[in-house]
């Protein structure tokens, strides 16, 4: 086994190793169970929501929890920090996957994928689909997406799941693990899907048309 292929093993399995630790020790419960006390003081509650979202990655929660405990804590005027903080605490993994992900077959349809679609467009429609945040940052990261291009994409995809979260935790009368699921309201998933659809459902059907034609053209050659 050479050099590359086995730091990519030990980075990796170091990756989850830490996730599970950390995964075991704290838990969302534990951090809604304190809100009370957070949202007491608004500096208070924002160093701690800076501070969640900086070791987020490494617990492996949804990213919407920080939505949520804004929302509790702020209200609607949360949502400007909610959004940059979901942002920035996607990033980690992206830059992760980017570091370490970029080889092979997946890595190479990924990059042409993102190549014809546009970057930004395809980080924004993979945040609309009710995936897993840490999930699509490590896609984006395996196309080879470049970070500002991520970080905008981020931005604008999440914008949904910020407000839904936002406004779940400012008409929350006590915090639980509950209101972070209750963010994806089945229309606000449809909506954001088929918003997602209408971003790369042409661009995907164009490309598949491409491939077939190329497929054919292959086929009628003697």
């Amino acid at each position: 086994m050479d050099r590359s292929r086995l730091r990519v093993r030990v980075v990796v399995g170091g990756t989850i190793a830490a996730v599970v630790a950390a995964a075991v020790v704290v838990s969302p419960e534990m951090v809604l169970s304190r809100a009370s006390w957070l949202v007491a003081d608004p500096w208070r509650l924002v160093a701690a929501s800076i501070a969640l979202a900086a070791v987020r990655p490494l617990l492996a929660w949804p990213t919407t929890l920080l939505a949520v405990l804004l929302g509790y804590g702020l209200g609607p005027v949360g949502f400007p920090l909610a959004l940059a903080l979901v942002t920035l605490t996607s990033v980690p993994p992206f830059l992760l996957a980017r570091r370490y992900g970029r080889t092979g077959g997946l890595a190479d349809a990924g990059e042409a994928f993102v190549d014809r679609a546009g970057g930004v467009r395809s980080v924004v429609a993979s945040r609309l689909v009710p995936a897993p945040s840490d999930v699509v940052s490590v896609a984006a990261g395996i196309a080879g997406v470049r970070l500002s291009t991520f970080l905008v994409g981020t931005a604008i995809g999440e914008v949904p799941w910020v407000v839904a979260g936002v406004l779940a935790g400012a008409s929350a009368e006590s915090l639980l693990v509950s209101d972070v699921s209750n963010v994806f309201d089945p229309r606000v998933v449809v909506a954001a899907g088929l918003t997602a659809v209408l971003l790369l459902g042409p661009v995907a059907y164009d490309w598949y048309l491409d491939r077939c034609g190329a497929g054919g053209d292959n086929g009628n050659e003697v």
